[in-house]
């Protein structure tokens, strides 16, 4: 059934033209779009959040363009629930609906965490920047965590050549993970990495903090110093460690506090 406007004549449907310049488009969709979701929590059961949603696919050269309005609809069909479990039927129904050979969908959200201080116990909660990232691509499917963690570092050289005293930073370690066994998608939460970066620096980053618990902290860096390097490597043993992770990338970036710079250390490790 053709539709049609106010005064009655067809609509037409100028996407659907035929495109003569023989490019095709890697990618072409919405972004930046705005959602409420619910996310899985190891605690709580479920989190709801705001998200920033990014959803693609591919476009052969022979098409004007996509039809964009199909982007929101497949979402709004699974607003209530997404996790690693639903994201493949998200990239399968838009590589069918929008006729492509490869969807690519993100959506990134803050995800809260109760943390408790050191030493006085006080709670706070925690956001930590989150994404989900899909793709599907001939056979292929693809689930992604990406996960980042501000962290405290401080430095082993500064240590080692101050009389007292070392300069320390607030930094960030990025984890991109793909969990994986036997070939099947395998569930890893957003709470278990973070416990791993903050293992894996000089001491975690707090949002609520006491006298003693600064005290605490403080100490806690000194006695643990770690260049970038050190802590993508101790994030790195933690993943190989975990049979669950079939892939990641970690990347810890430092704010330096006494250079005009910022240091970082990226590693990509695959299970062979």
């Amino acid at each position: 059934m053709k539709k049609t406007s106010n005064n009655g004549q067809p609509m037409v449907d100028v996407q659907n033209r035929a495109d003569g310049r023989g490019i095709p488009i890697n990618k072409v969709g919405v972004r930046n779009l705005r959602y409420p979701i619910v996310i899985m929590d190891r605690v709580n059961e479920k989190q709801p959040t705001t998200a920033y949603v990014t959803l693609s696919v591919d476009l052969p050269s022979d098409f004007k363009g996509t039809h964009m309005s199909r982007f929101v609809e497949i979402l709004n069909e699974h607003h209530g629930d997404l996790t690693m479990w639903t994201l493949p039927a998200i990239v399968h129904k838009l590589r069918e609906r929008l006729n492509a050979d490869s969807s690519h969908v993100e959506i990134a959200f803050p995800y809260f965490i109760e943390q408790k201080a050191p030493v006085s116990g006080a709670k706070a909660l925690m956001d930590y920047e989150c994404t989900f990232i899909g793709e599907s691509r001939g056979e292929e499917d693809i689930f992604i965590l990406r996960v980042k963690v501000p962290v405290t570092s401080l430095c082993p050289c500064s240590k080692e050549i101050s009389e007292y005293g070392a300069h320390n930073q607030r930094g960030e370690i990025l984890m991109e993970v793909k969990g994986e066994v036997n070939g099947k998608p395998e569930m890893i939460w957003i709470e278990e990495l973070v416990e791993i970066a903050e293992a894996s620096a000089s001491a975690p980053v707090y949002a609520l903090l006491k006298r003693p618990d600064e005290r605490h902290v403080t100490m806690q860096a000194f006695d643990n110093p770690v260049f970038v390097e050190d802590m993508v490597r101790n994030v790195a043993l933690r993943l190989q460690a975990d049979q669950r992770v079939a892939w990641f990338k970690v990347e810890a970036e430092n704010f330096e506090s006494i250079h005009n710079h910022n240091a970082f250390a990226m590693i990509e490790w695959t299970r062979s």
